[in-house]
């Protein structure tokens, strides 16, 4: 009998960091069944004609949970290879949620879209699982929509039934399958929340040995208080500690990431389990409003700015803040303060060249460092490229043109570091066994396309991916499979409500 697909001729990165080797990938039934030599018959096969299989690439850093109601095709993470995405970073989440009520406001449009019939986390993958998405995800649950939910946008400490309302809201997405508790101590509300609070939501996770994942209280001038901050979190929840986005903000912070990874590093000797994760850019990405104090316009970070996606003005999409204000002869103080006191302003989303490449390959270079998106999916306008391209230019950039770490270790980075860390069951290897989330692709074409200026451009180089066991993209066309599966921490996917 005939199983489902052979993919043969391949050079196959098995997602350990082991050096490729010729062979054949069977798969039947969403899993692999052989990795050798293929000797069945199948009813679809694919010659790789050398091209090398890895598994399917894992995106730990994304804000995808409304994209998975809103754009189920998942185009833009599909064509890069990604077949897993982490949601629910930087504190926000789709749960929980108030049935029917978009958090697209109360996020500033990071999770816009993440509305619908749904309250809890089951609820929300019976809703992604109606649309029939096309890749993986698994979900943090994040603290800002939690405190949200309880306490409105209040700048104060919770009460103790407020603490204790927070705290089942964390425990139950754990129970459901959430892989941690998420924060965003730079935004609002969390920002207005003092470690002791953090602390006692984060320790919901700890029965789970899950992860506290943080867009760290600062990563300019106070980079370092911040990292201390995480680590005390962890350490006194007695969770596992996750640094997102790792970098050292504002060129007077440049170089400093290599302090803040000494201070991991000695964490880990002392017994922390501290992991963290980087995207391959040089300029950031978020919700404007946040950047800024009307009263007292940091005018040096605006100098940094480029609008992405801007409701109440849509003519400034792609611009630099300051070629707008010198058009519009204006000091570029009022520009910030025009766009974000008109209609929808807080919604404004704006990319900050702040990083320093150098950095970057800092990051890269690290043992175990991830890699993660952290792309904002509202499409109109020009959003920042990263959304379009990590995967592909840290194979393409990183790896083939500066040669900061090697193809195997980029792949283990991406794959099974990324699904050990993040409680992935039997996935991330090509291994028999193991879910068959797989792609294929050419190491020497391999590249982000996606620019600031066009940033929704497909990258070259990928020509199949596999999503358990269904081929979800091949030759740069989408088949529609719909085969993505909402994943459970340490635990076999969610089955979807009749």
């Amino acid at each position: 009998m005939a199983i489902d697909l052979i993919i043969r001729n391949a050079r196959i990165l098995d997602g350990l960091g082991n050096p490729a080797f010729e062979g054949d990938v069977e798969v039947d039934e969403g899993r692999i069944r052989t990795v050798g030599a293929a000797s069945s018959e199948a009813r679809t096969e694919v010659d790789a004609g050398g091209l090398h299989l890895s598994p399917g690439f894992i995106d730990v850093h994304s804000h995808d949970d409304g994209a998975f109601i809103r754009y189920p095709d998942m185009g833009f993470k599909l064509a890069q290879g990604v077949t897993t995405c982490v949601c629910g970073n930087c504190g926000f989440s789709a749960i929980p949620a108030t049935p029917g009520e978009d958090p697209g406001p109360a996020s500033g449009g990071i999770i816009t879209g993440a509305q619908g019939a749904f309250a809890d986390l089951e609820g929300y993958f019976n809703a992604v699982y109606a649309k029939r998405p096309a890749i993986n995800a698994i979900m943090l649950v994040g603290h800002n929509t939690v405190r949200a939910q309880v306490m409105g946008m209040e700048n104060r400490a919770p009460t103790k039934d407020e603490r204790a309302a927070m705290r089942g809201k964390v425990a139950k997405a754990m129970e459901q399958g959430a892989c941690g508790f998420s924060t965003g101590l730079i935004y609002r509300p969390g920002r207005w929340s003092e470690t002791e609070e953090v602390i006692e939501l984060a320790q919901e996770a700890k029965a789970f040995d899950a992860l506290y994942t943080t867009h760290m209280r600062n990563e300019g001038d106070r980079l370092l208080e911040a990292v201390e901050e995480t680590l005390t979190i962890a350490r006194n929840a007695g969770v596992r500690a996750h640094i997102s986005h790792h970098k050292a903000a504002g060129k007077a912070n440049w170089g400093k990431v290599r302090q803040s990874l000494d201070l991991v590093d000695a964490a880990k000797a002392a017994g922390q389990t501290v992991t963290l994760d980087i995207y391959p850019y040089t300029a950031g990405s978020g919700r404007m409003i946040e950047y800024f104090r009307l009263d007292a316009i940091d005018r040096s970070f605006a100098e940094t700015i480029r609008i992405a996606n801007c409701p109440a003005f849509r003519e400034f999409e792609g611009r630099m803040l300051s070629d707008i204000a010198v058009e519009r002869a204006e000091d570029i103080a009022d520009t910030v303060r025009l766009i974000l006191t008109a209609p929808k302003g807080d919604r404004t989303i704006c990319i900050h060249f702040i990083i320093d490449e150098a950095d970057i390959e800092t990051n890269l270079r690290y043992p175990g460092m991830m890699v993660g998106s952290d792309g904002i999916p509202t499409l109109n306008g020009k959003p920042h490229p990263r959304l379009f391209g990590t995967f592909p230019r840290v194979l393409g950039e990183y790896v083939r043109k500066r040669g900061v770490l090697s193809l195997e270790e980029a792949v283990a980075r991406m794959t099974s570091v990324s699904a050990d860390t993040f409680g992935l069951k039997e996935r991330g290897r090509i291994a028999e066994g193991y879910h068959a989330d797989l792609v294929l692709f050419d190491p020497g074409v391999i590249i982000d396309a996606a620019t600031y200026d066009n940033p929704k451009q497909t990258p070259p180089g990928v020509s199949l991916v596999v999503v358990n066991g269904q081929i979800a993209l091949r030759d740069g066309v989408a088949t529609n499979a719909g085969s993505g599966q909402m994943l459970r921490y340490r635990r076999h996917a969610y089955a979807a409500s009749a």
